[in-house]
């Protein structure tokens, strides 16, 4: 169960922080790995990591706001490997503010980065999967996505719930096809832009109070989960709206 061997996994976001680690998770699990994001020399770093532990990997160039490049993406795909089975929709970031400063700039940079980027990508990658008969997309909210907190970033929070019931909407109409929609909701994580914060004095005391495991996620600790909802075996899991988040949303 859970052998990705001859498939295609294409993952956003896969220069940094959670997309690498799941692109690894993936490639240990004998996925062929299709790595894009904008930093193309760490894509390649990652790239030459995969396959010198004896996998399949190939790095792509992509701005995902960019429907051109989304495209371009897709046909080197296909060049290479005649199909992609996976997308996981990863790529994203914010630009905050309190809702009364909150510039028109930051709004639209962080909807249509986290939000409208997911809507580009799927449906340019479910018109092959949906001809092929078989796919599973998979996209990152946020627990943020699930509640309002009172963290000046409305609009990371309206885009991540967008994510969300997009998702549900996605998994409804893709089904009759063999795609597969879910959505995975990460609470605090460490990656290299966050570790620094989670390591504070005062964000541990912060999780010993809201989250139960008191504790933030660990490097792969998302991996399992995306893993199950890529899988061949998950055929009847769709629009599952999944968070991994220490227990932090279940207690509020």
């Amino acid at each position: 169960m859970f052998d990705f061997k001859d498939q295609v996994v294409a993952l956003t976001g896969a220069s940094s922080g959670l997309g690498v680690q799941m692109a690894r998770g993936f490639a240990e699990q004998g996925a062929t790995v299709i790595l894009m994001a904008r930093r193309v020399e760490r894509l390649e770093s990652l790239e030459k990591e995969i396959k010198d532990a004896g996998g399949e990997a190939l790095a792509i160039g992509l701005d995902v706001t960019d429907d051109a490049q989304i495209d371009a993406s897709i046909d080197k795909i296909l060049e290479a490997y005649g199909k992609v089975d996976v997308l996981l929709n990863v790529a994203g970031g914010s630009k905050g503010g309190a809702i009364t400063e909150m510039t028109n700039e930051a709004w639209d940079f962080t909807i249509e980065l986290d939000l409208t980027s997911v809507f580009k990508m799927t449906r340019a990658y479910s018109r092959v999967m949906k001809e092929a008969g078989y796919g599973r997309i998979i996209n990152i909210a946020s627990m943020y996505g699930m509640m309002g907190t009172n963290q000046q970033q409305t609009a990371y929070h309206a885009s991540k719930a967008g994510v969300i019931n997009f998702t549900r909407a996605a998994a409804a109409e893709l089904a009759p096809y063999g795609v597969t929609v879910n959505c995975i909701c990460p609470g605090f994580f460490a990656t290299e832009l966050t570790i620094e914060t989670l390591e504070t004095d005062a964000f541990q005391q912060y999780m010993n109070i809201s989250v139960p495991m008191a504790r933030y996620g660990k490097e792969g600790e998302l991996n399992s989960a995306a893993i199950f909802l890529a899988a061949k075996e998950s055929a009847y899991v769709t629009g599952v709206i999944l968070p991994i988040d220490g227990g932090w949303s279940s207690s509020k």
